[in-house]
């Protein structure tokens, strides 16, 4: 009985100094996971700037990927758990996110609500609200027709300057958020800013030959990009927000961009192509599946390589159709 009373007892010392070891080894490493700060953006866009600027000293999700359609996104539960632990949310704003995350539907509160987090409300210290940081394209005049964006284009994220200034207020709001590592948010979002610069200066000569020619595209999300690069919508198939084409308005969009000799349209990843291969029958022209959202395409998982690969689709579009 005593030798298997000692065995035990060697086994038990030996499971707890393995114990002790493996708090020595990954004690650290667990305490520098728990000891960032929890960040939730509403789409992998922001998510992306918001790792750029945070970098190893913040935990960075999303709620709404690039290959789903943001304006009628469905709310999830999963939603609701990384809600309840973020410390900062980070939203487009512009009532993007409305239906599914900030608005109060009939006899039911917001998701937001709902989430029970204080610090991540309206007003709250960890609330950002990205839109404020940019110059809003495409403001209606009253009376606001119904389906429009009623606050403005919120697609801003488009041109890569607003990149930049979100950016820019996002260190500041981590800063405020953890004081202690404001000159780490700072030099991150100083070393993002020049690796922006460079790659603008690359993406300006791959665009130069092609300013002022015009595109079509299915919905309006492509303003910013298009004003930045210095190029021209003609329409959208949408012919308002969120409704679909119609025979009639399609009509209209084939005969005009026959008349312009517009050849290129984009369309995202989730919309249904049988209108744009239409379209591109009548006109002579070349249907784009672009992504406008990070992780909209494979090998887009940066806010650098979104630009990347929709340039190089929109060069290589151009050159198919002089």
């Amino acid at each position: 009985m005593s030798r298997v009373f000692g065995r035990h007892r060697y086994s038990l010392l030996l499971c707890l100094e393995a114990l002790a070891a493996c708090c020595v080894i990954f004690g650290p490493v667990l305490a520098q996971t728990a000891d960032k700060i929890k960040v939730v953006a509403s789409t992998s866009d922001l998510a992306a700037i918001a790792a750029e600027v945070g970098g190893n000293r913040v935990q960075v999700e999303y709620l709404v990927g690039g290959n789903q359609e943001p304006h009628f996104a469905q709310a999830k539960p999963s939603y609701l758990l990384k809600l309840r632990r973020a410390e900062l949310l980070i939203v487009v704003g512009l009532l993007f996110e409305g239906p599914w995350l900030t608005e109060t539907g009939r006899n039911r509160p917001s998701l937001l609500s709902q989430s029970g987090n204080p610090r991540i409300q309206p007003g709250a210290p960890g609330y950002f609200d990205a839109s404020h940081y940019v110059e809003v394209l495409e403001i209606p005049k009253p009376p606001v027709i119904p389906n429009a964006q009623p606050l403005g284009n919120p697609y801003y994220w488009l041109d890569p300057e607003n990149g930049r200034t979100i950016a820019q207020a996002l260190a500041q709001k981590l800063s405020e958020i953890r004081p202690q590592d404001a000159s780490y948010f700072e030099d991150r979002v100083q070393t993002f800013s020049k690796r922006l610069s460079d790659a603008e200066s690359a993406w300006d000569a791959e665009m130069k030959p092609y300013r002022g020619r015009s595109v079509a595209t299915y919905q309006r999300s492509w303003s910013y990009l298009l004003k930045r690069f210095q190029l021209v919508s003609v329409g959208e198939m949408e012919p308002q927000p969120g409704i679909p084409p119609s025979r009639s308005h399609t009509k209209e969009l084939i005969d005009l961009m026959k008349s312009e000799n517009v050849k290129v349209i984009l369309v995202e990843p989730y919309f249904e192509l049988n209108t744009p291969n239409a379209i591109a029958r009548e006109t002579g022209g070349v249907v784009v599946v672009m992504p406008s959202s990070v992780e909209g395409a494979k090998g887009v998982s940066d806010y650098f390589q979104l630009f990347d690969h929709d340039l190089a689709l929109l060069s290589r579009a151009f050159q198919s159709k002089p």
